[in-house]
């Protein structure tokens, strides 16, 4: 879909949205009911992080294909005690 903007001459610009290569020179006003034309703009081109399409991609590709992971991944510290606050407690000596 793709978003395509009219100027009414009475109430001004108005976006509609459409199918990719659907929309006409011309569009009927919502508010007032009278003839719009097709104002042409320059297209929302943005490029995307490297970062943001990394994790873009990652996450459709294990929609369809999720990775399987048999071990810890390197750099990663092993879980600690399963009472951490115990370590922070002073002894009674």
């Amino acid at each position: 879909m793709a978003i395509y903007q009219y100027r009414c001459p009475k109430c001004g610009p108005f976006e509609v949205i459409r199918p990719l290569g659907e929309a006409g020179r011309s569009q009927r006003c919502g508010g007032c009911g009278g003839t719009a034309r097709r104002v042409f703009t320059a297209p929302m081109l943005v490029r995307t992080p490297r970062p943001l399409a990394r994790a873009l991609a990652a996450q459709e590709a294990s929609a369809y294909e999720p990775a399987v992971v048999d071990r810890v991944p390197p750099g990663r510290r092993p879980a600690s005690s399963a009472d951490p606050p115990a370590r922070r407690r002073p002894t009674g000596t």
